[in-house]
Formats: C-alpha cells, sequence, structure tokens
C-alpha cells in the first residue's frame, strides 16, 4: 500500500495516486495523463477509480481522458451534474482499492459537491484524508466561487462551518490531512508551505478550527479579505464539467513549428490571435515580435495568463527557448488554454535572422527611477490592492492598478503620457508593460527588480494601515 502526493508547485496543486495490491486510485488528477497510467504501468497496478474531489476552479483536470485510457470509474460528489458518466458517491459510500477501503464524506461549503476521502489502510486505521478544498493547511477554502442567486457567500461559509465541525474534525487527531492545494494557490487566503498535516495540530493552529469558534464569527473571518477571484475560475469549473479537447490533440497543434514567415502571416490573419513570448522578461524586453504578451515560463506563469488573457478560446502562438515548447502548451492547457496553434521555429534569433520588424521595452534600474522621481513621472505600482496599501513608494503620482484587472484598467492610460509600472520582483511589470504596448500604450517603462530594490535603493516609501474596505 502507498499513497503519494504529486504536487506541481507552478499551480500548487497536489494530486493523489494511491495504490494497494494491483489496483490503483487517483485524486484530482491534472490534465495530462501520462504520470499516472506511467505510474500504474510502472508498479504493475489498474487505476480502478479517478476521484475529483470538486469541480476545480484553478485547473482542468484530465479526468474524462484518463478514464477512456484506463477504464476507470471517475468519482463525483452526490450533488455533481456533468456531461459524462461518472458515479455519484452517497454520504459515507466506501470504495475498495486493493486491500484498502477509501470512504466518501460529503463536505460541502468550498463548492456543494465537495467530497472528502478518508483513507483506511491493510489495518483497519484512518491514517489520512484527502480533504479537496474543504480544508487547506493554515486555512479552509473560499466561499465564494459557488456563488448561485438562491445560495450567497455566507451560505456556503455556513456549510463549511457545518462540514468541518460535523466531518473532518470528528476524524481522529493523528489523521494526515492531504489538500489539493497549498501556498500561492488563490483558493485560498492563508495557506501555509506544508503540503500536509496532522488533524490534530491544525486544530492549533489553523484559525478556522477553533474549538470556541461560534458559526458567526467563522463566516465573518473566512469571508474577510476575500479579493474577487481570477477571471479564469468559472470558465474552469465549466470545462471541467464538460468533455473537451484531448491533451493530445492539444500538444499536435501546438506544436506546429512555424517558420517567421508563417509566423508572421498567421499573426496577420488569425482572428483575435494572441502572441505569447514566455522568455524572462529582462531578455524579451530588448527585442520581442511587436504585439506579444510577455509571461516568462519560469515563474507563475499558467495563473497569470489565466488571470489576464480573457478569451480563454483564443487561438495562441508561442515563442519559447528552444526545447520548452511543450512544456509551455501543456500549462496552458492546464488552465484550459487549448488553442495554441504552433510556435516559432528558431525562436526570436530566427524572426531577426529574417529581416523581420522587433519592438523592446525600456528598463531602468531603481537608481534610476529614484534619478526620474526628481521631476514629475507617473508610477503605476500593479502589484495587489493588499501589497500597496501594506507599503509603497511615496508620490504624488503614485497610482495602484493591479495586473489582475489591467483589461478594466486600460482606460484609465492615457496613450500620451509615460508610465513607470513595478511590482514586487520585475515579473508582473513587464507582463503589465507588454500587454499596455501591444494596446498602443506605447510609453511605458519597466522598473528592474521591483519593489525591495526600490526601497533598498533609497527611494522613499509610505506605510498604510489597510482600509476598512478591504477588511
Amino acid at each position: 500500500m502507498s499513497v503519494e502526493q504529486i504536487y506541481t508547485g507552478c499551480l500548487a496543486e497536489a494530486a493523489y495516486f494511491i495504490q494497494s495490491n494491483g489496483e490503483a486510485a487517483v485524486i484530482d488528477p491534472l490534465r495530462e495523463t501520462t504520470p499516472y497510467i506511467t505510474r500504474a504501468a510502472d508498479n504493475g497496478v489498474k487505476i480502478k477509480y479517478i476521484f475529483l474531489t470538486h469541480f476545480h476552479a484553478d485547473f482542468v483536470s484530465g479526468h474524462v481522458d484518463l478514464a477512456k485510457k484506463t477504464g476507470a470509474t471517475i468519482v463525483f460528489g452526490a450533488s455533481a451534474k456533468a456531461d459524462f458518466d461518472f458515479h455519484k458517491a452517497t454520504d459515507g459510500e466506501v470504495f475498495n482499492v486493493g486491500d484498502i477501503t477509501l470512504k466518501v464524506l460529503h463536505t460541502p461549503g468550498h463548492t456543494m459537491e465537495s467530497i472528502s476521502i478518508v483513507h483506511t489502510n491493510e489495518e483497519g486505521t484512518q491514517d489520512c484524508v484527502f480533504t479537496g478544498d474543504a480544508l487547506f493547511i493554515g486555512d479552509v477554502g473560499r466561499p465564494d466561487l459557488a456563488v448561485k442567486t438562491d445560495l450567497t457567500q455566507a451560505d456556503l461559509a455556513g456549510h463549511l462551518f457545518d462540514s468541518l465541525r460535523n466531518k473532518l474534525m470528528k476524524l481522529p487527531d493523528d489523521i494526515i490531512i492531504y489538500p489539493n492545494h497549498g501556498a500561492g494557490s488563490a483558493c485560498g487566503k492563508n495557506m501555509s508551505d506544508e503540503t500536509f498535516d496532522t488533524l490534530g495540530n491544525q486544530k492549533e493552529v489553523n484559525y478556522a478550527l477553533r474549538a470556541d469558534m461560534t458559526k458567526e464569527e467563522f463566516v465573518k473571518e473566512v469571508l474577510t479579505g476575500l479579493v474577487a477571484p481570477p477571471q479564469y475560475f468559472p470558465k474552469n469549473v465549466g470545462m471541467n464539467k464538460g468533455i473537451n479537447k484531448t491533451y493530445s490533440d492539444i500538444l499536435a497543434s501546438g506544436l506546429a513549428a512555424h517558420t517567421p514567415a508563417e509566423f508572421k502571416e498567421l499573426m496577420a490573419n488569425t482572428e483575435d490571435i494572441i502572441i505569447l513570448d514566455t522568455r524572462h522578461e529582462q531578455i524579451f524586453k530588448d527585442a520581442f515580435v511587436p504585439k506579444s504578451y510577455n509571461f516568462n515560463i519560469d515563474d507563475n506563469f499558467a495563473p497569470w495568463v489565466g488571470a489576464v488573457i480573457e478569451n480563454i478560446e483564443a487561438p495562441i502562438l508561442i515563442i519559447a527557448n528552444d526545447g520548452r515548447e511543450e512544456e509551455v502548451i501543456t500549462r496552458l492547457a492546464r488552465v484550459g488554454y487549448d488553442n495554441t496553434i504552433g510556435y516559432l521555429k528558431g525562436g526570436i534569433d530566427a524572426w531577426k535572422e529574417a529581416g523581420l520588424e522587433t519592438d523592446s521595452i525600456v528598463s531602468v534600474s531603481p537608481s534610476e527611477l529614484k534619478v526620474k522621481m526628481l521631476g514629475k513621472i507617473n508610477i503605476v505600482d500593479v502589484r495587489k490592492e493588499s501589497e500597496f496599501y501594506s507599503e509603497h513608494v511615496d508620490g504624488e503620482n503614485v497610482v495602484n492598478r493591479p495586473l489582475d484587472f489591467i483589461n478594466k484598467n486600460m482606460a484609465d492610460y492615457d496613450k500620451d503620457k509615460e508610465y513607470y509600472l513595478h511590482c514586487a520582483g520585475g515579473y508582473r511589470s513587464m507582463i503589465a508593460a507588454s500587454i499596455l504596448k501591444a494596446q498602443g500604450i506605447e510609453h511605458v517603462i519597466d522598473v528592474a527588480g521591483g519593489f525591495n530594490d526600490i526601497k533598498e535603493a533609497g527611494v522613499k516609501v509610505t506605510e498604510y494601515v489597510c482600509p476598512t474596505t478591504m477588511l
């Protein structure tokens, strides 16, 4: 018997592969099926069940593909509705996998179909529980993603309180909690860097599990500080309820290698085309294909694409470092961007060798920014509102326009003005600069390094107490 946590850091997502005596179960798989099929083949086991703890909002699962390839049964909670065949698990239903059992607990609150799964080993001991997004390490799932006309955030939070108190907190204190997400996910507010813990320890350190907490207090604390979820979340939920393009078809289309001439023709003749350049931001700035958006693959690539690019069905052309094209396509598909139609063969070097036009973005150091601030300049802080109100550059013309809402804030930019953009470390500001430039805001300047470097350069900063509107 074994339980393997398969953690994907760029999404802060945990899937699980459980095997016993020739059989296996997969919980909350990602889009690509190969990791699970390979594990099953290597270990000589047959995947019997594919459990989804809920309809995930922050990634698209490959459960339908995996079921077709393995013959496994897809299992959801009893209130789930979908366009494919699956087993509706009743509260308390037990599934046998080799010599172990998996017991489904209905734990609504994050979503109404949410389930948790209790693992009982060969000795009959309940040794771990897979809590999905109901219970994280240090936090609980946000209760605002499944709001309907007859179901408010407070209603969902109340359901979550009951699920925690009446189901999960009644399990043994030494049981190990295996959640679906860790720190960095937008599915909660204050998740720990740890990816598992005992229930007993969480009762001591997790604010949402305080023994003396009333339902009213719980609802207030869970709802405090929530910001709008990324715009791709409801789209991913819809995809997880449906039958989507297969991962192999996505790869086949995305791995089409286009010469510079072909790439340019596709750019010119494809409606709603998006050009994603996935190189490091400080390399991208020097020369890129005009109208490209820069999302460095070596950071929180997929979540930021999902947060910013609103047309999830748009055709996408990619520019990547050699050999990383498949990685880019895979990470896009994980958040539902399935329509990659190829990449630039030879990358930006081939584009330049073909004599084609490139664009660039000016990037200044924090020290240069300090000198520029002796005059009157416009500074745009693209960090989240909570980051800005914690501490920001002091100045008359300093504004906060979070990258998350760049499309809504586009009208706030004057095409005739110059803007200095910064974030925490330089990643988000270059995304913003590239998008603004592609949309005709030509006079954008990136501040390399980010806020901490700006402080170290001696630029005056202002600390604020968070406004009550954010509490």
